[in-house]
């Protein structure tokens, strides 16, 4: 399957656009999504650890599944001051 994945913040600008497309078998959940990001963009891979995902705007852990037709973001860390 494919999903989307929309960068924002830190994570766009290292990826140079504002969203991917990644392939992933069917059944991957969110941690196969993000080790594949890493190998599809590798500019991404030092950031991925830290990052949140989320599906239809609800934060989801690693093990959960990335369902099909649904829009996933890719969430980095921010630090303020």
């Amino acid at each position: 399957m494919k999903v989307t994945v929309k960068l924002f913040a830190a994570a766009r600008d290292l990826a140079g656009r504002e969203e991917l497309a990644v392939a992933l078998p069917a059944g991957a959940n969110i941690g196969e999504l993000r080790r594949r990001l890493s190998e599809d963009c590798p500019p991404l891979g030092p950031l991925l650890p830290h990052a949140m995902f989320a599906v239809d705007a609800v934060y989801v852990p690693d093990d959960a599944p990335v369902p099909e037709n649904t829009e996933i973001a890719c969430i980095p860390p921010v630090s303020g001051g």
